[in-house]
């Protein structure tokens, strides 16, 4: 008896680990498979309606497979236009979610997204001075250099005041955020008028209103950083137990935790220098799915990912198509949308706290 029982412990544990991997994967299945419906959907919508067999034709005239049903300027408003738009939108959805889910882990606080850092302040800060001196071209770059150049404040601070701990650098987070929003306005103040006004208002509400096949790109370069993230399941479980017991797992609580820290700004500043900073999809997402799948790194990651691209993509296509021929900035769609929910799940006790 006392030989057979571990075997049958084992042949128990293998037997209950192969249902729950299949669960695992059709709910991921379902999401992806949703997520591809509604950016066919949102290729179609727009001013200038498009039959959804009509624009995945279009889509796949431009990859060398069969041809297209649409003239010339029916073909460039799917391809050349929506399509970009759409990458974009799921991109930084996707990068967005995920980030909020690890910060929240990392940090132990529900209220933990992507900007904790002083990330997208900084990108802010960079944006604006390129848009008030008339350099919109150089946006991106402009942006994520600011990005950058937060978080090595963020973490010099932090080192500065004593030892980089979470608490400690979640605070510098807070001190460089203040001071780059605070650079924003000045310049918004002291040089910003006409169009360079509306075009920095639209940027600090989050919106992929300009975006391109070029932007898209580095949009996914965005979400491709955020794919190691994806493995860090483990990591963050043996992390929710508490630094000792991490220990005793073989996890090096304060180099994951710091690693995982520095992956989480670079992926948010790749993002927003595209997007803008876009609220609630890093906050929102992750508590929403949590409820769904469960508390397991494993499974919550990629399901929140999902998740955050389909929510991002609804509401870039609210804000496009919704009040045409006007356009809303994403980043009100997803505050008018995110804050109601968020409050649902405080007051029935949802969010983890």
């Amino acid at each position: 008896m006392t030989r057979t029982a571990p075997r049958r412990a084992v042949a128990g544990q293998a037997a209950g680990t192969a249902p729950r991997r299949g669960r695992r994967l059709v709910a991921l299945a379902l999401l992806a498979a949703l997520l591809l419906a509604l950016a066919l959907g949102a290729a179609s919508i727009g001013a200038a309606g498009v039959a959804p067999a009509d624009a995945l034709a279009a889509v796949g005239a431009r990859l060398g497979i069969g041809s297209s049903p649409l003239d010339a300027v029916g073909d460039a408003i799917v391809v050349d236009l929506r399509l970009p738009r759409i990458v974009a939108a799921c991109a930084v959805g996707a990068g967005l979610a995920i980030v909020g889910a690890v910060m929240q882990a990392l940090v132990r606080n529900p209220l933990a997204d992507p900007y904790l850092l002083g990330v997208s302040s900084g990108a802010s800060v960079g944006a604006v001075l390129v848009l008030v001196a008339g350099l919109a071209a150089v946006l991106p770059v402009a942006a994520f250099a600011g990005a950058l150049l937060a978080l090595l404040a963020t973490l010099g601070l932090a080192g500065a005041a004593g030892g980089a701990t979470p608490t400690r650098t979640v605070l510098a987070g807070v001190v460089v955020a203040s001071a780059a929003g605070a650079l924003v306005s000045l310049a918004i103040f002291w040089r910003a008028d006409g169009d360079a006004f509306r075009e920095i208002l639209a940027w600090l509400l989050g919106s992929l209103a300009a975006s391109t096949w070029q932007t898209a790109a580095i949009a996914l370069v965005g979400a491709a950083l955020a794919l190691p993230l994806l493995v860090s399941g483990r990591l963050l479980d043996a992390l929710a137990l508490g630094d000792s017991a991490a220990g005793a797992l073989g996890v090096d609580a304060r180099r994951t935790r710091w690693a995982l820290l520095v992956a989480c700004a670079l992926v948010t500043g790749v993002l927003v220098s595209v997007s803008g900073a876009i609220g609630f999809v890093g906050l929102v997402v992750p508590h929403a799915v949590r409820l769904v799948v469960g508390a397991s790194h494993a499974l919550l990651l990629p399901a929140s990912g999902l998740a955050g691209a389909i929510v991002l993509l609804v509401a870039d296509t609210v804000a496009r198509a919704a009040f045409d021929p006007r356009e809303l900035p994403v980043g009100i769609v997803t505050a008018l949308l995110g804050a109601p929910v968020f409050a649902a799940l405080m007051l029935t006790g949802r969010v983890r706290t």
